[in-house]
C-alpha cells in the first residue's frame, strides 16, 4: 500500500461475504465506499421486496446498515438498463433459441464489472471489490488470472472466467483467501447483523424457478408445443415448448417410456426435443466460441492440456483443447462427460488457475 490511500468501491449485496470484504479492505488501509447495484425493474414495492434477490430492497437495507457499522460511505447506483439489456434480454433470448444461458456469468461481466467499474473510475476509485470466493494473481507472464479460492466447495471462479485483463487488474477479492465459516465468524465478531444471513441461491429475477413463465411474461412470446422425437426422428409425444427443457433433463418430461429417458438435444429450427437413453447424454467432445483467455493469451495454433468444467457444479475433467477456427476451440475429454449443454460456459483450468473459457455450442 502506498502512502496515499487507494480508493475501492465494494459491491455490497447485503450478504455476509461482501460485508466482510468491505471490512477487510478497510482494515488493510483502503478508503472504502459501499455501493449496492439497483437492478430490479419497475415492479411495485412488495414484488421488489419478495423477488429482488441479491440486489432487492432488503439487500439495500442490510447493506446500508453494514456500511453504517463500518463507518464507510454508502450509495445505491442504478443499473436497471444494463441489467435488463445484458442479463434479462440475453436470458430470455437464449432459451427461445433452445440454449441454456448462464445469467450470473453475464451479470458478472457486463454489470458487476464493466458497468460498475466504469462508474467507479469516473468517481475517482482505483479498484472495485466483491465478496466472491476467488483470488486474483498476476502471473510470471504478466497476465492477471483468477485462482481458485481456498475453499473448493465455495469456489466461484467458474462464474468469473469472462472477466477481462483490465477488469482483473482493477479488482480486489479479499474473501477468496478464507473459508466460509471464517467469514461468518469474522462477521459475528465485529457484530454485523448479516453474520448468519443465508446465501442467495436462485436466479434473482426468477425466484420461483419457473423460467418458461418468466420468458413468456417478459417477452410476450410463448414457445409453441412440438414433438418429442427419438434419435432416429420417430415421434414419441408432445412437449410443452422448448423453453421448458435443457440437455440432460429427466424429470418433467411426462413420457411413458417404461424406463428413464433424458433430453439429448433441443432443435429450435424444427421445434423438436430429442429424447435418448442415459448413455446418449454422454460425449467426449465439445466445441465452444466467444472465448476469453486469462492465464494464457490464447492457444496460437497449439494444444493445451487442461481440466474443464462444463457447469458450475461440475468437478472438472481432464481434456485437450485446440483451435479449430477463429474464436473456435475444440475440447476432447479423456473420458466422456455428461450433459454438455449449449449456451453454458466451459471453463479451462491449469492447476488452480483459470486459463480461459468460452460458450458451449
Amino acid at each position: 500500500m502506498s502512502e496515499e490511500k487507494k480508493t475501492v468501491v465494494v459491491g455490497m449485496s447485503g450478504g455476509v461475504d461482501s460485508s466482510v470484504a468491505a471490512y477487510l479492505l478497510k482494515q488493510q488501509g483502503y478508503r472504502v465506499i459501499g455501493v449496492t447495484m439497483q437492478i430490479w425493474q419497475d415492479e411495485d414495492g412488495d414484488v421488489q421486496e419478495e423477488q429482488g434477490g441479491c440486489c432487492g430492497l432488503s439487500a439495500v437495507d442490510d447493506a446500508r446498515r453494514v456500511a453504517m457499522q463500518l463507518e464507510i460511505p454508502y450509495y445505491v447506483m442504478n443499473f436497471k438498463q444494463e441489467f435488463r439489456e445484458h442479463v434479462m434480454d440475453y436470458f430470455a433470448g437464449e432459451y427461445l433459441e433452445g440454449r441454456t444461458p448462464n445469467p450470473c456469468i453475464a451479470c458478472n461481466r457486463y454489470v458487476k464489472w464493466e458497468s460498475l467499474l466504469r462508474r467507479s473510475i469516473a468517481i475517482g476509485a482505483d479498484y472495485i471489490a466483491t465478496g466472491h470466493y476467488a483470488r486474483i494473481e498476476r502471473l510470471e507472464n504478466g497476465r492477471f488470472a483468477l485462482r481458485r479460492s481456498v475453499t473448493e466447495a465455495k469456489d466461484q471462479t467458474y462464474a468469473l472466467y469472462n472477466l477481462t485483463q483490465e477488469q482483473l487488474s482493477r479488482t480486489l477479492m479479499p474473501v477468496g483467501s478464507y473459508h466460509k465459516d471464517e467469514i461468518r465468524r469474522m462477521a459475528e465478531e465485529i457484530g454485523l447483523n448479516v453474520a448468519h444471513k443465508p446465501d442467495s441461491q436462485e436466479i434473482c429475477f426468477v425466484p420461483d424457478k419457473d423460467y418458461a413463465s418468466f420468458i413468456e411474461d417478459y417477452t410476450g412470446k410463448s414457445c409453441p408445443e412440438g414433438n418429442f422425437v427419438d434419435l432416429h426422428g420417430n415421434v414419441l409425444g408432445r412437449h410443452k415448448g422448448i423453453s421448458h427443457y435443457t440437455v440432460g433433463q429427466r424429470k418433467g418430461l411426462n413420457l411413458s417410456m417404461g424406463r428413464p429417458v433424458f433430453v439429448v438435444e433441443i432443435r429450435p429450427d424444427t421445434n423438436e426435443v430429442v429424447i435418448g437413453e442415459g448413455e446418449d447424454v454422454f460425449t467426449n467432445i465439445l466445441r465452444c466460441s466467444k472465448l476469453n483467455w486469462m492465464a494464457v493469451d490464447g492457444l496460437h495454433g497449439g494444444r493445451l492440456r487442461v481440466d474443464a468444467k462444463i457447469r458450475y457444479s461440475h468437478r472438472g475433467a481432464a481434456c485437450t483443447i485446440r483451435e479449430i477456427g477463429e474464436d473456435l476451440v475444440e475440447c476432447v475429454f479423456d473420458e466422456p462427460v455428461r450433459a454438455v449443454t449449449p449456451g453454458q460456459a466451459v471453463v479451462f483450468y491449469t492447476g488452480d488457475y483459470v486459463a480461459g473459457g468460452g460458450t458451449i455450442l
